[in-house]
Parts: C-alpha cells; sequence; structure tokens
C-alpha cells in the first residue's frame, strides 16, 4: 500500500512540475512586438555588407546582417511581394508571409545578392527561406519567407572589430 501511495505521489508531483515548467516557459516566450514596419531609411552605410546569417532561439528565429559601417538607415516589413532592386522583378519566397529587408549599405564584393538562399533554415520553427533580392545604389534587400505574419522586431547592436549588426528576430507564435 505504501509503495502505491508513494508511486502515486510521485506521478502527480511529476504532472505538477511538468505543468509549472511547461506554463513557465511559454510566458517567458512572450513576444509584444506586433507585425507593423520597424526602422527607418535615411543615410547611408560607409561600409558594405558583408555577411547574412541565421540562429533559432526558443521563442523566435533571428537573421543577422553584418555591415562594416554605422549609422545607416533600415526598414523590416511584411509586405505583398518582395522585389528585386533596380529591376522591380518578384523574388519567390517560401512560407505564408514575406518579410522585406532593406539595409542602406552597398554589399561586400563578392556578396551574393542575389541568392534564393543566403543562409540554410532547414527546420527553423518561423524561418522558410532567406533571399538576396539585389543591391543598387547602395541599398541592399533581403527578403525572407515567414510561416506566417508573426510578430517581429529588429535593432542593431555594434560588432566586435568595427561596424554594426542588424538583428531581426521573428516570433514562434502571437
Amino acid at each position: 500500500m505504501r509503495a502505491f501511495i508513494g508511486g502515486l505521489l510521485t506521478l502527480v508531483m511529476s504532472a505538477v512540475l511538468i505543468g509549472v515548467l511547461g506554463t513557465s516557459a511559454s510566458a517567458a516566450c512572450e513576444t509584444p512586438w506586433g507585425s507593423l514596419p520597424k526602422g527607418s531609411l535615411g543615410d547611408y552605410s560607409e561600409g558594405p555588407l558583408e555577411r547574412v546569417r541565421t540562429g533559432r532561439q526558443a521563442c523566435y528565429d533571428r537573421l543577422v546582417i553584418e555591415v562594416d559601417g554605422s549609422g545607416y538607415g533600415h526598414r523590416t516589413e511584411y509586405v505583398d511581394e518582395v522585389v528585386q532592386e533596380g529591376s522591380g522583378k518578384p523574388v519567390p519566397l517560401r512560407g505564408g508571409a514575406k518579410l522585406r529587408v532593406i539595409v542602406q549599405a552597398a554589399t561586400a564584393p563578392g556578396f551574393p545578392a542575389t541568392a534564393s538562399n543566403l543562409a540554410d533554415v532547414t527546420g527553423y520553427t518561423t524561418f522558410r527561406q532567406v533571399a538576396g533580392a539585389g543591391s543598387f545604389e547602395s541599398q541592399t534587400t533581403i527578403g525572407v519567407g515567414v510561416r506566417a505574419r508573426l510578430p517581429f522586431r529588429a535593432f542593431t547592436l555594434p560588432r566586435e572589430g568595427g561596424g554594426t549588426r542588424l538583428v531581426v528576430d521573428v516570433a514562434h507564435t502571437w
């Protein structure tokens, strides 16, 4: 009888802990960022856009754009269609929503500005594709195919060794 009660108590306590931890984890993922445009266009970077990389976090997928300069304009917004710089041709993107990221910086020599896959996002929760939409007159556009129109934020951070990183986080859920 004692073994039965002890086992039952262990089972109940485990269920309670799982419930508490599950609630805590989901509460930690609150992302009040909204889905309206972020950033503004204006100044151009003195240095080029050099690299694009991505990462997966517990609550969001992250796009990082590294620029060898600072004080540049940038704008991130959901659009019906991402188009190539200069030509206006549509950039096909996988996913239910399209996020356009404009960085007022030219690309570094050898940067694949029109590559259909700038980063491998296979297995990501939110990102479906990161594609280059070209660079024209010191302005570069990147298209991000997203699972759905989810909250996002965009901000800059200093880069080790000089320059800046534009960071775009897109939440996994509302």
